[in-house]
């Protein structure tokens, strides 16, 4: 067995850095009177460029709808850290983060009322995103599905699982491959996702660590990435790279809900259910297909058809038991993420 690399960082760096997330914006979230109305939205890592549009659009028209400004404080970060932030005292009036379990977790702190699932439509998750590769232009090695991933000299870029939501979607996405490749037998899926981390030369605590990794570092042939991650890294070196869409992959759903217990503390109830209400609607739901993520109204998500590979076949987090199960199986200390990359 080839020997994996060591993580970039520690997970006890990891979490230490986790509880200090980038904030865009100054001072703390909550209406106050000499401050006028704000709200903090603690959001996962490719979300920067969604929701500096996004949050532009909301603010004009909440003026148009109400009269009032409102300040929208944004922080990113790997998702199961900035839920650890929150959970730890980081202020937030509402997340926007990469998996439902990352919301459980601060629902289970007790900032977060249980039914948040069903606040919002579908299943509170506005939009919805795949996994992906990311090669460079030509694709030298020759990267077409999960299996090429296990091949000697092939050097991965991955987020790590323990702290980055997309990792854990990442993760699901190969083993739902070796399981369909080899009728079920977990064994052998657990020596095939193996083979792909021992191919990981780097492992950042977050999505957009991992696209910095391979794009502005030039480390690795193949990044697992967001969908949204990937497009925009085409848009903008359209001579540098390309996507390959593996043969399987996993309908990964991002889910918004309101920190009932800051957002009360703070008196922004409303304009938090607002904020999140307004995603669901055709302008933001176009601003969401625009900034690579699928649009949850499957009208507007067609318009963007020739963006996305919507022939794909994805497996669902249902296909894992949902998360609850999925997260204990294979997240958890010393569950079969940990088994494998002990290895």
């Amino acid at each position: 067995m080839r020997k994996l690399v060591t993580k970039v960082a520690s997970l006890g760096l990891i979490a230490a850095l986790a509880v200090a997330p980038v904030l865009t914006g100054c001072g703390k979230g909550g209406a106050k009177k000499d401050e006028g109305l704000k709200i903090t939205n603690v959001s996962y890592d490719p979300t920067r460029e969604l929701y500096e549009e996004y949050n532009e659009k909301f603010k004009a028209y909440y003026k148009d709808k109400t009269g009032e400004d409102v300040e929208i404080v944004q922080s990113h970060g790997g998702s199961g850290g900035q839920a650890r932030s929150v959970v730890e005292g980081a202020e937030a009036d509402v997340v926007t983060l990469a998996l439902e379990h990352d919301i459980t977790l601060i629902e289970e702190a007790g900032l977060i009322e249980s039914g948040w699932l069903s606040e919002f439509d579908k299943d509170s998750s506005p939009y919805t995103s795949t996994i992906v590769f990311l090669v460079r232009k030509g694709n030298e090695k020759g990267i077409k599905d999960w299996d090429s991933l296990t091949k000697e000299g092939v050097e991965v870029i991955t987020p790590d699982p323990k702290s980055s939501g997309g990792a854990m979607w990442n993760f699901l996405a190969a083993w739902q491959y070796a399981l369909e490749n080899y009728d079920n037998d977990e064994e052998k899926a657990k020596e095939f996702v193996h083979d792909i981390y021992a191919n990981v030369t780097v492992m950042d605590s977050g999505a957009r660590g991992s696209t910095t990794t391979f794009v502005e570092n030039g480390q690795g042939d193949v990044l697992i990435a967001w969908e949204n991650e990937a497009i925009a890294t085409v848009n903008e070196y359209p001579d540098d790279y390309e996507i390959i869409s593996p043969s399987i992959s996993i309908l990964a759903q991002p889910s918004v809900a309101i920190v009932d217990e800051n957002a009360k503390k703070d008196k922004v109830e409303d304009v938090c259910k607002e904020y999140l209400e307004y995603l669901y609607t055709d302008e933001a739901q176009e601003i969401i297909g625009k900034n690579g993520y699928r649009p949850s109204n499957e009208d507007i998500l067609k318009n963007y058809a020739d963006k996305f590979d919507l022939d794909m076949k994805l497996c669902n987090i249902q296909d894992f038991g949902g998360w609850n199960a999925a997260y204990e199986k294979f997240f958890v200390d010393g569950a079969i993420f940990d088994e494998i990359y002990a290895r």
